[in-house]
């Protein structure tokens, strides 16, 4: 076996043990993520507020502005605060705290202060989306399962498309290993997920009312291209840095922001058409309900 040969086999090797070390970590957590975002309430918001904490810091770790601990304090006080206005069903306090860590993050940011404010605001609109479309007591937990199932099998069809079919690169300065042939194949499993939901009669309530078929793919389609769209932010933030993870708190996938990244800009935009259609209390069923 030559060098090359063996570099080759060693390469795949480590690939294959790493995509184990993925399916293992994802099996355990995916699990515990849609059980508490079945019990919903402060349970949820408990967690969305950790994810949002964890989001920001590994934010300014990404830009180098971390070692400033009166900014990373700062904002993650500001994100728990607003996490206990939001549990206790008051969210406009939550966007009067966030408006003034915001301000916070500003003032005791002496570099870096454009990047360390976007990693707030970032922060700040996962932890208040991811909420407000879980608020549905009726449509919420429905409408946050298509999103994370969206955002997952968009992720999963890609690498495989991409892996097994190639082509041409998605965005090689930002990404060299997205293929367009990934971005296809990621968007194709969003619409077979979206039509599930329709086939199994996930949408049924009391009194029965079944899901549309048309407007739910529509909404499976646009969540997978902003999923996609999120991942490409991110990967050009970090390239803007010369950061590969946004850390390693997560055994195979890297840092929150590597496994999030996805899910935050299609909550986001779920989150902003929901308020749009329905107001406050009708995010989910204005997702779900045509």
């Amino acid at each position: 076996m030559t060098d090359d040969e063996a570099a080759a086999a060693a390469t795949a090797e480590q690939g294959s043990r790493n995509l184990l070390l993925r399916v293992a970590v994802a099996v355990v957590l995916a699990p515990a993520a849609l059980a508490i975002a079945y019990a919903g309430g402060w349970l949820w918001t408990a967690l969305v507020t950790l994810a949002s904490i964890g989001l920001y810091v590994e934010w300014l770790m990404i830009v180098g502005a971390a070692r400033e601990r009166r900014v990373a304090v700062a904002g993650g006080v500001a994100l728990a605060i607003s996490g206990l206005c939001l549990a206790a069903g008051r969210i406009d306090a939550s966007l009067v705290v966030l408006a003034f860590g915001c301000a916070a993050v500003a003032w005791f940011s002496p570099a870096q202060r454009l990047w360390a404010v976007a990693g707030f605001f970032y922060a700040s609109a996962a932890e208040v989306a991811s909420v407000l479309v879980r608020l549905d007591q009726v449509w919420g937990f429905v409408a946050l399962i298509l999103i994370l199932l969206v955002v997952w099998v968009t992720d999963i069809g890609g690498y495989f498309a991409g892996r097994g079919i190639g082509g041409p690169k998605l965005w090689p300065r930002v990404s060299p290993k997205k293929t367009w042939a990934g971005a296809a194949g990621g968007f194709a499993a969003s619409l077979v997920v979206a039509a599930g939901f329709v086939a199994v009669g996930f949408g049924k309530v009391e009194p029965p009312l079944t899901l549309k078929i048309g407007p739910i793919l529509l909404v499976g389609a646009v969540l997978s291209i902003v999923s996609q769209l999120g991942d490409l932010f991110e990967s050009a933030v970090k390239r803007r840095f010369g950061v590969k993870d946004s850390s390693q708190l997560i055994p195979g996938h890297g840092g929150l922001m590597d496994r999030l990244d996805g899910f935050v800009a299609a909550v986001v935009v779920a989150a902003i058409f929901g308020l749009l259609r329905g107001g406050v209390d009708g995010v989910g069923r204005s997702l779900m309900v045509w």
